[in-house]
């Protein structure tokens, strides 16, 4: 049996009480099942958002040392990694006044260049960018299984190496485009002439795609995170978009990342998004 629990962002209380729910507790260092057969899978996106990254952190790593859960990064676990970096004397990720407001809770824990921030970045980085396990399979944002064949290929069960993750910050890397995928999803273009306006006022061009929906038709169908799918093109996608949704036949896939609002949908008969 896997409890499989998504995008947690250092609310350590709600994450204590949905371990309780799922008859967790306590006991010798880690939070354990009765059933030692009972194993949490977390998807990524442990810090930022939330005032209590540091325990999030502690019991996370815990469960995993002590054997009763797996994890794989989530986008915010990059970008952490990439803000706490610096390679050629500037940091992977700027310290714009953007960036700063989005870590803003995880640097008041774990303030920039101290011993602690660095132990638990360095943890971070030990994380997979994705999970098989029998009959299923566990990502942040997305499993595009072209990417994941070649992330296989390069790297060692989904773990980059310290080279890997400098190079994941660099644009014209072709490690960038896998990993951006994995953790923060497929966009596409949008046609000529067509944007969107997001709930932050700004001008879009390219929206976030469900990858997951073989059943999708239209741009308004595909379109994930648009607050006013109006704006978009009610015509036919293309024939590569059509074709190239997560197949229906694949291992069933549950993932986290992507908001969703209002009654609990499915998504996909194999694809779960849990955020």
């Amino acid at each position: 049996m896997y409890d499989i629990i998504p995008d947690i962002h250092g609310q350590a209380e709600k994450l204590r009480a949905a371990l309780r729910n799922l008859e967790y507790s306590e006991m010798r260092g880690a939070w354990r099942h009765a059933d030692p057969k009972r194993h949490a899978v977390f998807l990524g996106d442990f810090i930022d958002r939330g005032s209590d990254n540091r325990e999030v952190i502690r019991i996370v790593r815990g469960m995993i040392d002590a054997g009763t859960a797996s994890a794989v990064m989530g986008n915010h676990e990059l970008n952490a990694i990439h803000f706490h970096t610096r390679d050629e004397n500037r940091p992977l990720r700027a310290h714009s006044e953007k960036n700063i407001a989005q870590h803003a809770s995880f640097l008041k824990e774990f303030p920039l260049g101290s011993s602690d921030t660095h132990e638990a970045i360095a943890w971070m980085q030990t994380l997979p960018l994705y999970l098989e396990f029998d009959g299923f399979r566990a990502v942040h944002a997305c499993w595009n299984e072209a990417d994941v064949k070649e992330l296989k290929a390069l790297t060692r069960n989904g773990v980059m190496s310290e080279d890997q993750l400098i190079k994941a910050a660099d644009k014209r890397h072709a490690l960038f485009e896998l990993v951006e995928t994995a953790l923060k999803g497929p966009e596409l273009q949008l046609p000529d002439g067509f944007f969107f306006v997001d709930k932050g006022g700004h001008e879009r061009r390219e929206v976030r795609r469900k990858w997951w929906d073989g059943r999708a038709i239209s741009w308004r169908d595909i379109a994930i995170s648009v607050p006013n799918p109006e704006q978009l093109p009610d015509h036919e996608l293309p024939d590569d978009v059509l074709t190239s949704a997560y197949p229906s036949d694949a291992e069933p896939v549950f993932f986290g990342h992507y908001w969703m609002t209002d009654s609990p949908l499915v998504q996909a008969e194999n694809a779960l998004c849990l955020d």
